[in-house]
């Protein structure tokens, strides 16, 4: 991947909806030549798809949460089965494994706090081989970005 091909990718990252011809005007690429290094972006699955950001607060899910879990073991069973269960909810939007005294980052998504208490009730202590939960609510978004920093 060289630097025409991450060109391409910011631009993409920015607006998906662009036509091939838009892309290659941005990136001062011929149409062809820029269609190319797209099949070829996506063909190597560097490119691994499109999709619309929405609003989550104006789709109905006004809270998130960060939640961060430590397992009570670390043994291939407890660790395989909490991955697994997790990556079945929706509700769940990142799950990051991390370094340090807890073991998961989660990224939740709900309609509000009692939804996110039934969550955690329902869907998360039932998974078991949890040891601590714990939770901070987003009050507001400084930064969101879906746009990687250019290398050089």
């Amino acid at each position: 991947m060289d630097s025409k091909d991450r060109q391409i990718l910011r631009a993409l990252q920015r607006d998906g909806r662009m036509t091939n011809l838009e892309l290659a005007e941005q990136v001062n690429l011929s149409p062809s030549p820029c269609l190319r290094r797209v099949r070829n972006l996506e063909k190597a699955g560097v490119l691994k798809g499109y999709s619309a950001d929405v609003d989550a607060e104006a789709y109905g899910l006004a809270l998130t949460a960060f939640v961060r879990i430590t397992l009570e073991k670390h043994n291939e069973d407890t660790v395989k089965t909490f991955e697994r269960r997790v990556i079945a909810l929706d509700e769940v939007q990142e799950c990051h494994m991390l370094t340090g005294p807890t073991d998961y980052l989660l990224r939740v998504v709900v309609a509000g706090l009692a939804a996110y208490e039934d969550f955690i009730r329902t869907r998360i202590h039932p998974i078991g081989g949890i040891g601590s939960i714990d939770t901070s609510f987003v009050y507001g978004t400084v930064k969101k970005s879906g746009v990687y920093p250019m290398l050089d």
